[in-house]
């Protein structure tokens, strides 16, 4: 295998969806940079994967990111996944590749799982031409000023709005929408690929009076036209 720094996807849920190429990968790292090592523990030793792994979550990025260089500069094959799904997509790694590219190290991607693909590909929204918002501020002020700015370059472009929301943001969110959008139609993704998988496609309103009589629960993904 080639030296250099590889992006590796792996399942954001279901772990039959992680490839063989994740998993030859995996088997072949010197050093694996990993968000959290218990949850990265579990996925390594479900697949009898044997690595070093290095902690490096969004408190650590900037302070390990020159380290993480320097073993790339010394010819160590270093890989980067994170809890699940596609690394750097609302999660750590943007900082390393960056530095990467910028010292010409060999940067190369294992392509797999990534929530915000399969939540469109089953919204029945429009999918020739999507925006994906990662997580809205978690400031409620900063995340309606974001909307208002979504909804003002919707009169440029169509698009579908693709965003990721925290169990505990979700209904204030959602409030959030409503006073901004209006009560348009959204779909809520919750728990992909998991065992209790659930796509609810309604009326802000409504979902915001379903969320407001039960706790929220897992990690959600929302989408809107």
């Amino acid at each position: 295998m080639e030296k250099g720094l590889y992006i590796i996807s792996t399942p954001i849920g279901n772990l039959g969806d992680i490839t063989k190429r994740a998993i030859d990968t995996l088997k072949k790292l010197d050093i694996l940079l990993v968000e959290d090592t218990r949850v990265s523990g579990k996925l390594l030793k479900n697949f009898d994967i044997e690595v070093k792994m290095v902690s490096f979550n969004e408190y650590s990025e900037k302070t390990k990111t020159a380290s993480a260089i320097s073993l790339l500069k010394e010819g160590k094959i270093v890989g980067i996944i994170s809890d699940a799904g596609t690394p750097l997509i609302s999660d750590p790694g943007f900082l390393l590749v960056r530095e990467a590219v910028k010292n010409g190290i060999q940067i190369t991607a294992i392509p797999g799982p990534t929530a915000l693909i399969y939540a469109l590909s089953v919204s029945g929204l429009p999918i020739d031409k999507f925006i994906f918002l990662g997580y809205l501020p978690k400031k409620e002020g900063k995340r309606i000023n974001n909307l208002k700015n979504l909804k003002k370059t919707s009169e440029y472009i169509t698009a579908t709005v693709i965003f990721y929301e925290s169990p505990y943001r979700l209904l204030p969110t959602l409030k959030n929408i409503y006073e901004v959008f209006g009560n348009i139609d959204i779909v809520v993704c919750r728990e992909l690929t998991k065992m209790h998988e659930e796509v609810l496609r309604e009326s802000t309103s409504k979902l915001i009076e379903h969320f407001s009589t039960i706790t929220p629960k897992g990690e959600f993904t929302l989408l809107f036209h």
